[in-house]
């Protein structure tokens, strides 16, 4: 089998350089092409220093260019600019996998209010690919990811989220009204521009929430995924989300609390459905029911840990998921629908183990 020759556009930034480190241990694909604004003309190794193994030079983004050298693109850029890119690359019949959030949402007016500009909301820049994306959660989408020519990479909190929870509401053992998602995420999930609130002084030595009540982007995707695992309309669900900020690089935990359907069954009855759930899948561990899930034993890979315990005193079960949020979160999970979408072995390159400590 010959290599795929593959290009990231939007290659500067923090998921632009996971993809590249991931993609240049890959067994089944070339890294062809690298481009970003900011850094055109630069040589790879001077944007990140950690992957001098790399020979190639960051250029500026022209889409005739890309579709002459690649097959597959990965769009690494924020959401509003990635949908018109991917919209040129799609027509030049490349394979696309967007890891912004432009193509997540199936309803274009739930776009255009989450992530549009004014009271209404702009409309959606590419509504016509809308039917075309999938959703890029494998554990929950993979048969559709087969073949798929359009990718909609999920957000870190939605993946950290969806798979502790989803095999709970997909069997009825939690009801999908009053969910509460609380959950911790290191500072790179902000990005690499420089804000105050991700400075060092800023951030260190406390832990601080933001974008509270319903004000994340995050929480219609999270709603949308939850609702199809329950069977019901996307609207039709809601949850309470807060997002925290914690001192440090990698990582999110997601505490998820949602009430039985039935406070009566076994206790044991959660996590057996997660095992059902996740019996043969590569990247996910339902941890034992006397350890944790804790960030730290994921980081760096493309591995989930997910657990669910039930609290007698208070009839409410709680489902933990940990996750790297730059590589199940992002970039890995994005090469895993790689490999998905091109017949390759889903593992293909994300066989690595976490790094500890």
């Amino acid at each position: 089998m010959g290599q795929t020759p593959v290009a990231i556009v939007g290659a500067s930034g923090y998921t632009g350089a996971e993809l590249i480190r991931l993609l240049l241990q890959h067994p089944h694909v070339e890294l062809v092409g690298l481009y970003a604004r900011k850094s055109a003309g630069e040589p790879i190794r001077r944007v990140f220093p950690h992957l001098a193994q790399s020979k190639l030079i960051v250029e500026a983004f022209d889409a005739d260019a890309v579709a002459a050298r690649a097959k597959v693109v990965f769009c690494a850029l924020p959401h509003g600019d990635s949908a018109v890119v991917v919209r040129q690359l799609h027509e030049r019949g490349l394979t696309v996998l967007d890891l912004s959030a432009d193509f997540r949402l199936r309803d274009p007016a739930e776009y255009a209010r989450w992530y549009g500009h004014g009271d209404s909301g702009s409309p959606h820049p590419e509504p016509a690919l809308l039917e075309q994306a999938v959703y890029g959660l494998p554990e929950r989408h993979r048969e559709r990811l087969r073949g798929a020519r359009l990718v909609a990479c999920p957000g870190c909190y939605p993946t950290s989220t969806i798979l502790p929870l989803a095999p709970l509401l997909a069997a009825g053992l939690v009801r999908p009204d009053g969910i509460v998602v609380d959950a911790k995420s290191g500072v790179s999930g902000a990005g690499k521009s420089p804000s105050q609130g991700t400075h060092f002084a800023e951030i260190a030595e406390g832990i601080r929430p933001y974008k509270i009540a319903g004000t994340h982007r995050h929480t219609p995707e999270m709603e949308q995924e939850l609702a199809l695992a329950a069977g019901l309309p996307a609207r039709d669900l809601h949850i309470i989300f807060t997002p925290n900020l914690v001192p440090m690089t990698r990582g999110i935990l997601a505490c998820v609390y949602a009430t039985p359907t039935d406070a009566t069954r076994p206790a044991s009855a959660y996590r057996d459905a997660l095992v059902a759930a996740y019996a043969d899948e590569p990247f996910i561990t339902v941890v034992d029911p006397d350890q944790l899930p804790d960030t730290a034993h994921v980081r760096g890979s493309n591995r989930a840990h997910v657990g669910a315990w039930f609290d007698a005193r208070s009839g409410r079960v709680l489902g933990l998921g940990v996750i790297d949020n730059l590589v199940k979160g992002a970039s890995g999970q994005a090469i895993q629908c790689m490999n998905l979408a091109l017949g390759l072995p889903e593992t293909a390159g994300l066989m690595g183990a976490p790094m500890f400590p």
